[in-house]
């Protein structure tokens, strides 16, 4: 779609659908104070300030669903020219956003002013926004954001977001240009499983350094405590919230990052099951996951005052994603699809460890949302030295487990075979406690 031809002139080409709430739109009536024992302002503040980069700044073009207020094309690509603190202030990243691509806008669309004030330009074609408008590829790496904006739902109740339109028309590029540059895809690759097959085995024909995935894995976590390396891990049990796809996803990402590190490496998903209710506590007693590992989960909770009674009471349809791992791995996430529950922790049976140990994977619900600033720092990363910080074969696993599970829901919450996702890979990321949470600031400020 072009950009509109003045601030009065906006249209969408897609019919009115429905869509997922953002983040910030589910928990708009909470706000941060009553954030419990994850207040921002009661922990230790850093320097709001920095020198700037060292490195030349490398050029990045911007493929973007929707570009609103604190949507993800707003707290990921705005921090290129707003810095991470998203209003001048504080560090900038080593990249210069250069060009955009938006597919739809409406009023609320902020890229057209931020265009004026900071010197990048808009592009009617995704071909354009790489080559600047000229023959040649033009710019050093891609943030491809199929996030946000209207589009229709899939038969499983997926939302159909362009994220292989979005992926093939940059490959296209690549491939009559002769050479390809860095892409980050945000959060899972397609909404189907074919699509993010081809998207990765593209990735790997055209030789393009790829990321994916959503900022959980790089969150703040309390405790402040990773998966041991090569540990036996025989069970997982996560807690979760919100829209089932949206949110679900986090949720599968918290768990792979930690999983992964099991002994042996990702071996890849034998079969799924989605099951909603009761039933999903009712198989607990059958042991398809257990009461300690689970009770570890309950026990790391935050925001216990959301909560008045027993978990089971309190969530009473609960959307439980049943995961059997080819190596005998067994996890499930129970998901509130309601808002008793609003976090995301995950706890893991850990050989030697008496305790299974857990964590909440916390964001800062709030400007700046500096967890999207360490995803972006991922990215920076992988733009300036050509190598992924973290295995693209994550997303790739979790996109597929996510499809299945709806395919799962659409059944009737039958078991799903999975012998497409016999996705082996080494992981190649550890995380290490980041800073604190710089102070927050309204999602409504100007």
């Amino acid at each position: 779609m072009r950009p509109p031809a003045s601030a009065t002139d906006f249209s969408l080409t897609s019919p009115p659908q429905r869509r997922d709430w953002t983040r910030r739109e589910f928990l708009g009536g909470i706000g941060a104070a009553a954030l419990g024992a994850s207040s921002l302002t009661a922990l230790p503040q850093p320097a709001v300030a920095a020198p700037p980069g060292k490195r030349p700044r490398k050029k990045i073009a911007a493929i973007v669903t929707h570009y609103t207020p604190n949507s993800h094309a707003d707290v990921l690509v705005s921090r290129l020219f707003q810095g991470h603190m998203l209003n001048g202030t504080g560090t900038y990243p080593d990249l210069e956003l250069v060009s955009i691509f938006v597919d739809q806008y409406d009023k609320a669309d902020i890229s057209q002013v931020f265009a004026r004030q900071h010197g990048f330009r808009h592009f009617d074609t995704i071909a354009g926004a790489l080559t600047l408008g000229g023959k040649d590829l033009a710019v050093d790496g891609v943030l491809l954001i199929g996030e946000h904006g209207i589009y229709p739902l899939s038969p499983t109740g997926q939302i159909m977001y362009p994220r292989r339109r979005f992926f093939e028309e940059t490959a296209a590029v690549f491939r009559r240009c002769g050479r390809s540059v860095p892409v980050f895809s945000d959060k899972h690759l397609a909404w189907n499983w074919a699509d993010a097959k081809w998207m990765y085995d593209t990735a790997r024909e055209l030789k393009i350094p790829m990321m994916a995935g959503s900022s959980i894995p790089v969150t703040w976590r309390h405790p402040a405590v990773e998966a041991t390396r090569d540990a036996r891990i025989t069970e997982a049990v996560g807690l979760s919230y919100g829209p089932i796809e949206g949110y679900g996803y986090h949720a599968l990402e918290g768990l792979q990052c930690l999983v992964e590190r099991r002994r042996g490496g990702e071996t890849g998903v034998a079969a799924v099951q989605l099951i909603e209710g009761p039933e999903v506590y009712a198989q607990r007693d059958l042991g398809r996951f257990s009461q300690r590992v689970f009770d570890a989960a309950l026990g790391c909770r935050e925001n216990l005052n959301r909560f008045r009674g027993p978990f089971e009471t309190v969530v009473r349809m609960p959307a439980g994603f049943f995961i059997e791992y080819r190596d005998g791995l067994r996890a499930v996430i129970i998901h509130d699809q309601h808002d008793a529950n609003n976090e995301w922790i995950v706890a893991w049976d850990e050989a030697g460890k008496p305790v299974p140990p857990a964590t909440v994977f916390w964001t800062q619900e709030a400007r700046p949302m500096m967890h999207f600033g360490f995803q972006l720092q991922g990215i920076e990363e992988m733009v300036h030295t050509g190598k992924p910080a973290w295995p693209v074969e994550r997303t790739l696993l979790t996109t597929g487990i996510l499809a299945a599970l709806f395919e799962s829901r659409q059944k009737g919450g039958v078991r799903i075979a999975t012998p497409h996702l016999a996705i082996a890979y080494q992981p190649t990321f550890t995380w290490t406690p980041v800073p604190p949470p710089p102070p927050s600031r309204p999602f409504t400020e100007p």
